[in-house]
């Protein structure tokens, strides 16, 4: 029985220590293995989520916002706790072979070890215990070593986490003058072509493929990424990411040929950001239940760039054909995402209000 389960609590230990390392050391990957720990938080986000959504729409997205930080601290001491309980069963199966500081062994039991695996991991050693064996003296110091590498690696991985958290938000709030909150793709173009026409969308969209590079690399570093929530609840990383993703697409379907290979680069980067992190959170691609642009609301958005002058490459059925194509192959990855994540997809067109952020403040 002692053999099996310092056998387990080995196992359990090596478990452990592999998962963290996969979680924060590993290079960046789409899939990562083993996750039994990271298990435990993906299906509690179920529940919550569900919680959340038969909340008033402020108060469901503050709890959402929640659950990401939680999930990190949850995660920590999830991993720590079951280090602490592998070894104990190592001591235990050992026999207990722990007692006072002077030499004298006491009667000890699987509470002793618990303990004795605990104080060592985080504090200077257990009161009143000692290790009597070699067996229990390497166990002590292998505890002691983990502790002090899981709490290195988590004074360097918060700054990082949040530095990510930072530069994605930064970059979002910028949005919101160019497209609106929540944010459309055709305020983006009208706006951004306004003055100088395809070669200002083409610069504006091209800006955004480091951004895009950026956030695949760490949301898929650090998938508890996605779960933070931005300031403003009419803003989201996921809505960015679609708004640029439907401006690059009716960019390079309307414009004429040769004028907009930034937004080619932009638009490859950002479907390929949008298709490895819905495999990475197992969301499965499937089409939005509605229909996002309508025939009438792109009959307008052309008409509106015709109205400002705007030259287009080809006919609007042919624009029309282009565009539901390049859809296809990114809006099922989005949508999929944002079901998972409870995300709202942005609309294309919004009217022009003073529902932008920079328009407004809570003291009005």
């Amino acid at each position: 029985m002692r053999i099996l389960v310092g056998v387990l609590g080995g196992l359990l230990v090596v478990a452990m220590l592999l998962e963290i390392f996969v979680a924060f050391l590993l290079p960046r990957r789409v899939k990562r293995d083993p996750k039994l720990v990271r298990t435990v938080f993906a299906y509690g986000w179920r529940p919550w989520r569900r919680i959340a959504r038969a909340l008033p729409f402020q108060a469901g997205d503050t709890m959402l916002g929640i659950y990401g930080p939680l999930g990190v601290v949850v995660n920590l001491v999830l991993w720590v706790t079951m280090m602490m309980l592998g070894y104990a069963c190592l001591l235990w199966a050992d026999g207990s072979h722990l007692g006072a500081l002077a030499g004298q062994r006491g009667v000890v039991d699987f509470g002793n070890d618990l303990y004795f695996a605990a104080a060592t991991m985080t504090t200077n050693g257990p009161y009143g215990l000692a290790a009597h064996t070699t067996f229990a003296h390497a166990v002590q110091v292998i505890d002691s070593g983990s502790g002090l590498a899981v709490l290195a690696i988590v004074i360097g991985y918060l700054p990082s986490l949040y530095q990510a958290f930072s530069s994605r938000e930064a970059t979002v709030s910028q949005l919101d003058a160019r497209a609106g909150s929540p944010p459309s793709a055709g305020r983006l173009i009208l706006r951004s072509a306004e003055r100088e026409g395809w070669p200002a969308v083409n610069r504006y969209l091209g800006g955004w493929e480091t951004w895009v590079a950026e956030l695949m690399e760490t949301h898929l570093a650090y998938p508890v990424l996605a779960y933070f929530r931005s300031q403003h609840i009419n803003q989201n990383w996921l809505a960015a990411m679609c708004t640029v993703l439907d401006a690059c697409a009716f960019t390079i379907a309307a414009a004429p040929a040769g004028t907009v290979d930034s937004s080619r680069f932009t638009f490859a980067i950002a479907r390929h950001a949008v298709a490895d992190l819905s495999y990475s959170f197992h969301a499965a691609p499937k089409a939005p239940p509605q229909e996002r642009l309508s025939a009438a609301d792109l009959d307008e958005l052309i008409g509106k760039l015709r109205e400002v002058g705007i030259e287009l490459g080809s006919e609007p059925d042919t624009i029309a054909e282009r565009l539901t194509r390049m859809r296809g192959i990114y809006e099922p990855y989005v949508n999929a995402l944002a079901d998972r994540l409870a995300l709202p997809m942005p609309p294309w067109l919004a009217p022009e209000s003073p529902t932008d952020n920079w328009r407004t403040t809570s003291w009005h």
